[in-house]
């Protein structure tokens, strides 16, 4: 038995991945073209779109991960079905980590403790701005920690690969075990990390503002976005073997169920912050809400709880919805939308105290997902879809043995 085939059954990725690659090339090209001319004229409009959307991919990345760890924790033919889909997505580390290099030019366009004290005309915060950089925002430190976070998540990717891979030939693996006892600490290693990133790499744009919970939403953001585009990659699948032949109703069910309780911890967290800045109603701590309930950002903010929370929540209450996946990919790609718009109201109203968008937000995500996608079908047609070799694949290729 071959490793890509299995019963006459070819488990590579259909060749619609190889044309979709192609066309994400050509359009992530084009895109490029446009956005570094634009960036050489408008470098400050262009850095905080780059921010967002390098925060986006990286939240589908690393979300994937972390899904990833937690099926090989768990075990199941929901998790088994997207596996290569999420590994495929994991694998874009190295991209992402080139991707991060034009952030550190742009450090002073971007962060306030990053220009120098005598640029910032009030002296609270230069006073502020000097406590903080003395004991942990500094540029030294800024790149050291980067270095860290891509070091400790290049590491998890290398070592989740490497052993999937060893189940795509004979004999017959069992590296449950190693899988478990990588994941376990591997996802305790994840949450850590992203939540120093979101601290490094979003929070620290205002630097006088703090929250504990902040950290989790960027988490559960990232989560929610990478479970999403698997199920947006899957449905495109189902209509090729072999996810036609193996994706089951009940494996759509339970990604949707997924997506369900991962809505309700986002709200959860991003609630759960707002009472308590709320009840709290210290200075430095309502000044975040404040600029985002302004300049019409409020507007976003109430379209964030209806259409991120309050619809696919009502939605994603109905067990037929949940189980069909062509109605489901529908509200997938919708909170895909959304998660970029919630990033898109976190990040940008530091820089623009009334509601706007620039070339930059239109065209920086089609330059940046052109490649980012181009690159994830070139790893997901490189393996089969399924780790024939792994002694619980069973489960999913049951119905080739009828």
């Amino acid at each position: 038995m071959s490793a890509a085939r299995v019963n006459n059954l070819d488990l590579m990725a259909p060749p619609v991945v190889k044309v979709i690659q192609r066309r994400m090339v050509i359009l992530g090209g084009v895109a490029s073209v446009i956005v570094i001319v634009g960036a050489f004229i408008q470098p400050a409009v262009f850095f905080r779109a780059y921010l967002i959307n390098f925060m986006d991919w990286l939240g589908i990345c690393l979300g994937s991960m972390a899904i990833l760890m937690l099926r090989h924790l768990t075990k199941g033919g929901w998790g088994m079905i997207i596996r290569r889909i999420l590994g495929a997505a994991m694998r874009t580390l190295p991209l992402l980590a080139l991707l991060f290099i034009p952030i550190l030019f742009a450090l002073p366009r971007l962060y306030p403790w990053a220009r120098p004290l005598e640029s910032i005309a009030d002296n609270h915060l230069q006073e502020h701005l000097r406590d903080i950089t003395r004991s942990y925002l500094s540029l030294h430190g800024f790149i050291l920690r980067a270095v860290l976070y891509f070091a400790v998540w290049g590491a998890l990717v290398f070592l989740l690969t490497k052993w999937s891979y060893e189940q795509d030939r004979p004999p017959l693996r069992d590296n449950s075990s190693r899988f478990k006892v990588l994941s376990g600490p591997g996802i305790i290693l994840y949450a850590f990390t992203i939540s120093f990133a979101a601290i490094d790499w979003t929070m620290s744009l205002d630097p006088s503002w703090i929250s504990t919970i902040y950290p989790l939403i960027i988490l559960i953001g990232e989560l929610l976005s990478a479970l999403c585009f698997a199920v947006l990659v899957e449905r495109i699948l189902a209509d090729y073997k072999p996810m036609s032949e193996l994706l089951k109703p009940e494996y759509v069910h339970d990604h949707g169920k997924f997506m369900l309780t991962f809505i309700m911890v986002w709200a959860y967290f991003s609630f759960s912050q707002w009472l308590i800045i709320w009840a709290g109603n210290l200075p430095e701590e309502i000044t975040w809400y404040m600029k985002r309930l302004n300049g019409g950002w409020g507007f976003v903010g109430l379209a964030l709880v209806l259409f991120h929370f309050t619809v696919p929540f009502v939605l994603l209450l109905s067990r037929p919805f949940k189980r069909d996946v062509t109605r489901l990919v529908w509200l997938a790609v919708w909170l895909l939308i959304m998660h970029y718009v919630d990033l898109f109201w976190i990040v940008e109203p530091n820089f623009s105290a009334n509601f706007t968008v620039t070339w930059a937000d239109v065209s920086v995500p089609l330059a940046m997902g052109g490649l980012w996608l181009a690159y994830f079908c070139r790893n997901l047609s490189s393996i089969p879809l399924v780790p024939a070799y792994d002694v619980f694949a069973t489960e999913v290729l049951e119905p080739v043995h009828e």
